[in-house]
């Protein structure tokens, strides 16, 4: 199984998370939304063979941003993967667009030149996001929850990002869409847990069985063949680490 965005640190019993998630030997991208968090939560980390910690800045902290600059650029040679970062123009967001910007801007000049994977919160923003990426030259991206216009992903496509699908997605008509639009070699799984309910229960990190079946039927593949898919797109963008 692939987790390429979930917050194990906004879980109940983090540790324990984390713990169970290394044990079965799950591919998990753990976001943070702060770089204070990502200090917290690193030393947790450092042990792990499979869960990787990134290093987040998200949109809607935008009001910490410039206090938090510092500690970004301090902790940036401590991960190869960066998240959550992005821009949010919705509702919740739009009054901070500006710093928002800045601090967007700011992330992608400090690693446009280092090997690093990126995982973008796009949210009524999508277009600017694709813009900023391409101008600093970002080669590896990923567009976590796409919920953006159908327009726009043969662009994203073209421009070499991934999209990370999860079970949310797969269950709304809006998502079922989206993800009909989607290459298939431009497709990666998330759980964005713990964000996103099975039952009465936060989704764990790497249940992405849901999506695994739902590309199975769409594609009209058998389940090992969508996850030869997922494994393949995965490796090609782990490769430009090296």
């Amino acid at each position: 199984m692939l987790d390429t965005h979930c917050h194990i640190d906004l879980y109940k019993n983090p540790k324990v998370i984390l713990d169970v998630c290394e044990n079965k030997g799950i591919t998990i991208f753990s976001m943070t939304n702060l770089p204070s968090h990502f200090e917290m939560g690193f030393p947790f980390f450092q042990s792990k063979k499979h869960v990787r910690i990134a290093l987040g800045m998200h949109p809607l902290y935008a009001a910490l941003h410039e206090n938090e600059f510092s500690k970004f650029e301090l902790c940036l040679s401590k991960t190869s993967y960066i998240g959550e970062i992005g821009l949010d123009f919705s509702k919740v967001g739009i009054e901070t667009k500006e710093i928002q910007l800045v601090s967007f801007n700011r992330i992608l000049k400090l690693v446009f030149d280092k090997k690093k994977i990126l995982s973008i919160h796009s949210r009524k923003a999508e277009k600017e996001v694709l813009e900023l990426l391409i101008k600093y030259k970002i080669q590896n991206a990923i567009f976590h929850w796409y919920s953006g216009g159908l327009n726009l992903i043969s662009n994203i496509s073209d421009a070499g990002y991934y999209f990370s699908i999860n079970p949310a997605m797969v269950k709304s008509i809006s998502g079922q869409k989206i993800i009909s639009k989607i290459p298939k070699e431009n497709v990666l799984t998330e759980t964005d847990g713990p964000f996103i309910n099975k039952g009465n229960e936060p989704l764990l990190p790497g249940e992405v069985e849901e999506v695994i079946e739902y590309l199975s039927k769409i594609w009209d593949i058998t389940i090992y063949e969508v996850q030869k898919i997922i494994n393949l797109n995965f490796r090609r963008l782990i490769s430009n680490l090296k």
